[in-house]
């Protein structure tokens, strides 16, 4: 092993197979959806832990989440960005509330609504006692745009520990996707609430999808 993956290997988390069944178990059982937030008002009232996925528009994320719950279409997924309008609140059988937050970036919509979307955001990351971890998905064949540093920053302000997810690993070959590891990793170490493992993942071939639903079950 030289040197100059050591860091690579490392910011990647491995778990033991009770952890992996753990997470696996939590994922098969049912999920409810509870409901969309479009404003403050309408935040549920605190009560369970909530995990929390954020990313840019056509990041993958709705694929993620699909992956992770074992649905096919639990999240809409769709080819125009910005389609999730809200924040999207699932049960999962009671031990969770999973929140998908709107697709952030490049949406194809009106300035007045992006800065809506950005104000109910920004007061829920803010203001969200039961928030436990944020997840933020990275297209993986782009790494960071200045619409994720974005979200870092308000994360970091907040203070609420996120952790980097890479989307679409399958597209990248293994010297590519160890370089853009290695290249998060350092990004991430100007960011106080950021943790400094991180997770590959490809919801078309699943890979990573078992670690994570892993680092999840550790939550709880």
């Amino acid at each position: 092993m030289t040197e100059a993956k050591m860091p690579v290997l490392s910011s990647v988390p491995t778990y033991k197979e009770k952890q992996i069944e753990a997470g696996r178990m939590l994922f098969t059982r049912p999920v409810t959806f509870m409901l969309g937030v479009a404003k403050l008002e309408q935040l549920p009232t605190e009560g369970k832990v909530e995990i929390c996925f954020a990313g840019r528009s056509n990041v993958g994320k709705s694929s993620l989440i699909n992956a992770l719950c074992s649905r096919k279409d639990m999240a809409r997924t769709s080819n125009t960005p910005g389609r999730t309008q809200q924040l999207n609140f699932f049960d999962l059988d009671g031990a969770f509330n999973l929140v998908d937050l709107p697709g952030y970036g490049f949406a194809q919509a009106p300035k007045d609504v992006v800065r809506s979307w950005q104000g109910l955001i920004r007061h829920y990351l803010r203001g969200r006692v039961t928030l436990r971890r944020v997840f933020v998905l990275i297209d993986s064949r782009h790494g960071f745009k200045e619409a994720d540093l974005e979200m870092m920053k308000m994360l970091d302000e907040a203070a609420v520990s996120y952790q980097v997810v890479l989307t679409k690993a399958d597209k990248l070959k293994k010297g590519q996707m160890e370089k853009r590891i290695a290249e998060v990793v350092e990004a991430l170490k100007k960011h106080p609430a950021a943790l400094n493992q991180i997770f590959a993942t490809s919801s078309e071939k699943s890979t990573g999808i078992a670690e994570l639903r892993a680092e999840v079950a550790s939550l709880l």
